[in-house]
């Protein structure tokens, strides 16, 4: 059996396209400026009172609600 070469054209894992870790780095960067323009938003609306928040077009305070349903510890206990 003769032996043969394969090559691959591919590149190898190592070696990244120029421009990949700016590509990396903006999406950071405009991850957390959308971050930091929500959390700034949120305070702004935290202590507006229901009539003032109807002005600017907001029904009510977005604030995250956390909701457990009933059964909830029973079904994380039989996960175990």
């Amino acid at each position: 059996m003769p032996h043969t070469e394969t090559r691959s054209n591919r590149q190898s894992s190592r070696v990244r396209p120029p421009g990949f870790m700016l590509k990396i780095t903006a999406t950071v960067i405009q991850g957390l400026k959308t971050w930091q323009r929500t959390i700034t938003r949120r305070r702004a609306t935290a202590y507006l009172s229901p009539e003032q928040l109807r002005d600017i077009g907001r029904s009510e305070v977005p604030e995250p609600i956390l909701e457990v349903k009933p059964g909830l510890i029973t079904n994380l206990m039989s996960m175990k």
